[in-house]
């Protein structure tokens, strides 16, 4: 729709199969297997991509916003990432716990979602261990691109993948490495204070970026350091 390099246009569910058949070519197992296998069992982190049957009934049930959720500009991209019906699924569905996409529908508690953002806020580390090389960290988390998306409502700022703190609705630190949750969900890791953080809830509020219940946390957060 777009030139490379010609600005940014957030999709929650393609650019997960395009990441995951990237580790699948070299590695030949899914990233939903390579994090559970190399990270959340032996760390003993609550979270999958690919989320068994015995674990659904452990799953919250999404409840929509109230409210129109407030999407950027209307164009064809908006349409294509949000719009369409096969990228809206249902997402308290069986199917959609099952399957692997690892943009978009990873099942865990706000407390393992801190601990996997840990690797943001240490550098590459989990605790003791080292799950991204100092010099792949640098390339990950290296600004990319910034500036108004085509998609998400406001400015936005992208490593390789990752997402960095602008706007500042993450805490004060530009630096910071963080994500939205579609409804409110979201998580940060600061490289310079070490501290991560998630808030995860059912009810969802009408924006995709910002959440108030959210901000309201993360200031007070802040205030405690």
């Amino acid at each position: 729709m777009w030139k490379p390099g010609e600005g940014s246009g957030y999709h929650p569910l393609t650019w997960g199969y395009i990441a995951g058949e990237l580790v699948r070519r070299v590695d030949r197992r899914t990233l939903g297997t390579i994090l559970s296998e190399d990270i959340c069992a032996p760390l003993d982190i609550d979270y999958r991509i690919g989320t068994p049957d015995s674990e659904h009934g452990r799953c919250a049930q999404m409840k929509k916003p109230t409210e129109i959720t407030k999407f950027g500009a209307q164009n064809d991209a908006l349409k294509a990432a949000f719009l369409s019906p096969w990228s809206a699924p249902n997402r308290s569905a069986t199917e959609w716990r099952r399957v692997e996409i690892p943009s978009a529908n990873g099942h865990g508690t706000a407390a393992a979602v801190a601990q996997l953002y840990s690797a943001f806020a240490l550098k590459g580390m989990i605790g003791e261990t080292r799950i991204i090389s100092e010099e792949t960290w640098e390339a990950l988390t290296r600004e990319r691109v910034s500036g108004p998306d085509r998609i998400l409502p406001g400015r936005v700022a992208f490593g390789a993948g990752v997402m960095r703190n602008l706007p500042l609705i993450y805490g004060p630190n530009p630096e910071t490495l963080c994500h939205s949750g579609w409804g409110g969900s979201g998580a940060l890791g600061d490289p310079d204070s070490g501290l991560s953080a998630a808030y995860v809830m059912n009810r969802q509020g009408s924006h995709l970026l910002e959440d108030a219940r959210r901000t309201r946390i993360i200031s007070a957060l802040y205030e405690c350091l």
